[in-house]
Parts: C-alpha cells; sequence; structure tokens
C-alpha cells in the first residue's frame, strides 16, 4: 500500500526574510546586483582605488547581511570596480581629515570595519574575491576573510601598516599565518612589499590566478611584469582584458552551487575555527590599540607623508628615541608646568608657554 506524502505546509503570509531586490538599496558606493543565485558586491571607488570609506563600510556590510538573508543566493562575489584596484584598504585622506583629530571616532570605524569583516565570516554561504586589481592593506584583510579568491594575473597583493604608522591587525596579522605560514607572514607584514600573482597563488594566498593581459586579439599567459605594465597604461598594443577573471568566476559559482546550502553553511562555520579563533582572540583589543595609537606621532607622520607624495621620516623618529627624546609624540610629552601663570601639562619640547607665552625652563 502506498503512502501519499504529506501535504506542504503553508507559507507564511509574511516573511521577515524574504529575498529583497538589490536596487531597492540606496548605495552610494557599492554596486549591488542579485542574479542566478549569485550576489555581486563591487566597492565603486574607483578614483580612489577603491579603498572604503567610513560610508562605503556600512553599504558592505549591509549588502552581505542581506545576500546572507536571502535564500534565492546561493554564491557571494565581492570586487572592485575597474581594473586597477580590488581594494586598497581605507581612505587615508579621510582617515588624516577625520581621525586623526579624533582618535575616539577611529574606534568608531574600527567597529564599522569589524562588522564589514564579520559579515564575510558570518554569510554562511561562499564568499568569492574576484581580484580585479590590486589588493592593498585592508584589501588583503577583505580577500583574506573570504572563502576563495580568483586573481587577474596583472593584480598585486600587499600590506602597508609598518610603513604608514598602522598595523595590520584587521585581518592579516590573524590570518595570515593561517594562510601562508609563521614566516611568510612575517615577511609580507614587515617587509611591505608588492607580492604578484604567481607568487601569491604559490604561496597559498590565493587559489587561483587568471591571465588578464592581451596583445592585440593574443593573450600573454605568463605576464612580465615590463608587459604588465605597458597594459596598464595601454602602450604597445597591449591592455588589461578581464573577460577571462569574469569567465572563471562564474564558472565557480556555478559549480559552487552545485552543493546542498545548509551542508555548505555548516561546511564554512566548521572551517572557519581557526580564522574566529584568532579574529575574535585579537580584533577588539587590536581595535583599542589603532584608535589610542592614532594620537601619537607614528600614524600622523604615515598619513602625512602619503597626502604630501613623500618618504615617511622613519630614521628621525628613531634618533629621537635613541636621543631620550620623545617618538610617540611630536612635541614630546604634557610635563611642563609654567612657573609664570601656573599652566600645566605643557608639552616638553615647547620653549614658550601656551598660554600666557612666557619662557618655560
Amino acid at each position: 500500500m502506498s503512502v501519499a506524502p504529506p501535504a506542504p505546509s503553508a507559507a507564511p503570509a509574511h516573511r521577515h526574510f524574504g529575498s529583497r531586490p538589490a536596487d531597492s538599496f540606496d548605495f552610494r558606493e557599492v554596486l549591488y546586483t542579485k542574479a542566478e543565485h549569485v550576489a555581486r558586491i563591487t566597492i565603486n571607488r574607483p578614483d580612489a582605488y577603491n579603498a572604503y570609506s567610513t560610508g562605503a563600510l556600512e553599504e558592505l556590510a549591509r549588502a552581505f547581511q542581506d545576500a546572507s538573508f536571502d535564500d534565492a543566493i546561493g554564491v557571494i562575489v565581492l570586487t572592485g570596480a575597474g581594473d586597477r584596484a580590488f581594494c586598497t584598504g581605507g581612505d587615508v585622506k579621510e582617515y588624516a581629515d577625520s581621525y586623526v583629530g579624533v582618535p575616539r571616532d577611529y574606534w568608531k570605524y574600527m567597529a564599522l570595519f569589524r562588522a564589514y569583516i564579520e559579515s564575510m565570516l558570518n554569510t554562511g554561504k561562499p564568499v568569492v574575491a574576484r581580484l580585479n586589481g590590486m589588493a592593498v592593506g585592508g584589501g588583503n584583510e577583505s580577500q583574506l576573510a573570504c572563502d576563495l579568491t580568483v586573481m587577474a594575473q596583472h593584480a598585486i597583493i600587499k600590506q602597508v601598516g609598518t610603513h604608514v604608522g598602522s598595523v595590520a591587525c584587521g585581518g592579516s596579522t590573524q590570518w595570515l599565518p593561517i594562510v601562508v605560514g609563521d614566516k611568510r607572514a612575517r615577511e609580507i607584514l614587515f617587509l611591505n612589499e608588492p607580492i604578484p600573482a604567481e607568487k601569491a597563488a604559490d604561496w597559498g594566498l590565493v587559489n587561483w590566478v587568471v591571465p588578464s593581459v592581451r596583445k592585440g586579439d593574443e593573450w600573454i599567459e605568463s605576464a612580465t611584469p615590463a608587459e604588465i605594465k605597458k597594459a596598464q597604461k595601454g602602450e604597445a598594443g597591449y591592455r588589461i582584458d578581464l573577460s577571462r577573471l569574469d569567465e572563471f568566476v562564474d564558472d565557480l559559482a556555478r559549480r559552487l552551487l552545485a552543493s546542498f546550502p545548509e551542508c555548505a553553511r555548516y561546511t564554512k562555520q566548521q572551517t572557519n575555527y581557526w580564522k574566529d579563533l584568532a579574529w575574535h582572540a585579537t580584533a577588539r583589543h587590536a581595535q583599542d590599540w589603532l584608535s589610542l595609537h592614532y594620537a601619537c606621532w607614528e600614524p600622523v607622520e604615515g598619513m602625512r607623508a602619503f597626502v604630501e607624495k613623500r618618504k615617511p621620516r622613519y630614521e628621525m623618529l628613531r634618533d629621537r628615541a635613541a636621543e631620550g627624546r620623545s617618538s610617540e609624540l611630536p612635541w614630546g610629552p604634557p610635563v611642563l608646568v609654567c612657573g609664570a601663570c601656573g599652566s600645566n601639562n605643557l608639552p616638553a619640547d615647547h620653549a614658550y608657554c601656551g598660554v600666557c607665552g612666557q619662557p618655560l625652563s
């Protein structure tokens, strides 16, 4: 005797987490599309090499949350606009304008950055980084937060923290040792030298490298640095072409979609164990340290040098420390008292009182 299958239960009249059209979001610095079970999130700040602003971080986290909650979406792709940059981390000009003067606001900014990074870790769905160009600083941390990475051959990966007065503790100090090993992680973090695509793949920093340089109609399968430079400048018939990158990412998305969603979700959760352990043991500490460090000389000098397009004065700060002077604060610690007016907490390197103008002894 056959048994009839149970009748399907009626769908609720209203779902709190139903699918929402991608174009219903009022994003300004992020492009967001959803089609064929794939959500694509694009940092759309090509004039700033796709550096994320404060507003962009909020939009990115919102887009990832929506893609995570949308049952029609099985794969999420993160990329940048254009062919020069995937993402170059935080906007240094915004840092200099908005956060150097108010370090406590940088703590709030880092809360937004943590929400963005964690929105990728917590999606419950595979996230693919499409490296259409350089991934620098927080851009590398963004691709490290993704599950898989496909890199265009002309792109590079680079950290910059110790050269700009910061520390790459938004994912790189936590995850590079897991991904590439301890010694290679230290090489990346201390030297801040660019890592070309083939080396990145050889080290396990990315999964795949796809040709992206053409000369006329010919694909250059293993482009030299000179050929890449010509392609980026559009010289001698060379050009950048991302069509094979897109074909690879599309095919990868199709392969990822050929799986059960709950099994994929729990596979990601289990595989995230070491990343979660390293991240949650350090991220909030890093948030506090970075915001406090913003009141110090190193980030001010690093960002000012970047904006002024000059080399930071590394040796000057080391020399001051060796001489017993302050290398943390430009005018020294606030330890002087004015004998004329009684004002205190005056910088040690000041010759005159900033209140009454009298000489300081």
